[in-house]
This record gives C-alpha cells, sequence and structure tokens, in this order.
C-alpha cells in the first residue's frame, strides 16, 4: 500500500499502536507492519515525521534512552494523545460503515 493512500490514516494507526505502552520509532514502525499482515510496511520517512507532529500536538511524549551504546527517542501516548485515539475511533466506525454500505449495495 502507498504511502498515499495511508495519508490521513497514519496518526491513529501510530497512538493505536502506542496504546499498548511505549515504544521506540523503529518498533513503531514494525507494529504497523506485522499488525497490519504487512500491508503497512511504512518507511521511517513517512512514521518519523507523524511522530515530531503528534509529539508537537501534545498527543505523544518522548525520552532519549541509550541502548546498546546508541541513544533512541521512545515515544509514549499522552491523555490528550488517549482522548484523541478515542475520538478517531469514533470516526472511524462511522465513517467505515458507510463506506461499507455504499460498498454493498448492490447495483440495480
Amino acid at each position: 500500500m502507498s504511502t498515499e493512500q495511508i495519508k490521513g490514516h497514519l496518526d491513529p494507526l501510530v497512538l493505536a499502536v502506542l496504546e499498548d505502552g511505549p515504544r521506540h520509532g523503529y518498533a513503531i514502525i514494525e507494529q504497523l507492519r506485522l499488525r497490519s499482515g504487512d500491508v503497512f510496511d511504512l518507511p521511517e520517512g513517512t512514521v518519523y515525521p507523524a511522530l515530531h507532529r503528534l509529539e508537537r500536538l501534545g498527543l505523544l511524549t518522548s525520552v532519549r534512552e541509550v541502548v546498546g551504546g546508541r541513544e533512541r527517542r521512545v515515544y509514549r501516548l499522552a491523555r490528550r494523545g488517549r482522548t484523541a485515539l478515542a475520538a478517531r475511533r469514533r470516526e472511524w466506525t462511522r465513517f467505515s460503515s458507510a463506506v461499507n454500505a455504499i460498498l454493498a449495495a448492490s447495483s440495480a
């Protein structure tokens, strides 16, 4: 799936991955790929800007950690992020139900 197709949907997907607990950027990318059955195999250049944007919006927080001599940033879902995720889930349910209703309709 192209990054263009996922545009507008990446933020809630990232928030959902972080709902389970803190992760560094590469682990977020891996979880997106695994949970989607390899459909969302996204490049770092797509995911990292989203992480930075979500952090600027106060939906994520991050800390720098050193692991194996390498520094990495670990992201955590903020309270505002949990609220935003719940809202996006409601929006998605309504949107996807409407799309399914249209696509499933038989043409007479």
